[in-house]
């Protein structure tokens, strides 16, 4: 499997929407360079208030254009970045990969998906009313679907651009379905 990177952000302060940039530095145990999120422990504010010693799960936080496209036909326009994410693809079936499976970004960057991003009210507060329910959903068996993307830890570090490939490096043999973190 193998997709496109076509947008990338970060921001230095907790916000909820992040800045466009041109590229990323990905520092291997922390996260984005220069993001108010990276570090080796827990940098979401709810998450630091309940353990600041928990182990940072959501070092980089990547999402699917595909969402954005799906969101857009609901009447919602939202740009990369401004649902906090600092990585959006193309071509990869984020909530479809299993826990553990490893990505690599560019030419030298390697990440590990740890989880489903848990969406919150601000996404309603920050995109509009109506949105935090678009990026829900319900299986067949009624329980919740979140798409709001995937968190991952940096396992190597490196640059990462607008336009790099991403590629499944690796992926369990058996499928660790996303919980989220």
């Amino acid at each position: 499997m193998q997709g496109i990177i076509v947008a990338l952000a970060s921001d230095g302060e907790h916000r909820f929407s992040k800045q466009p940039r041109g590229g990323l530095r990905l520092i291997a145990g922390q996260g984005v360079e220069g993001d108010a999120h990276s570090g080796s422990t827990v940098q979401h504010l709810s998450r630091v208030a309940k353990n600041p010693a928990a182990p940072n799960l959501r070092q980089l936080h990547l999402i699917h254009a595909e969402l954005l496209d799906e969101l857009g036909e609901k009447g919602f326009q939202i740009e990369p970045g401004q649902l906090g994410e600092n990585v959006t693809t193309r071509g990869v079936d984020l909530l479809g990969l299993s826990a553990g499976t490893r990505l690599k970004l560019g030419e030298e960057a390697l990440i590990e998906i740890t989880g489903l991003r848990n969406p919150c009210r601000q996404i309603d507060e920050n995109v509009g009313q109506g949105a935090m329910a678009a990026v829900l959903g319900h299986a067949a068996d009624g329980s919740l679907i979140r798409k709001a993307g995937v968190m991952a830890v940096i396992l190597r570090g490196g640059e990462v651009r607008r336009g790099n490939r991403v590629q499944v490096e690796w992926a369990p043999e058996r499928l660790i379905p996303l919980g989220p973190v």
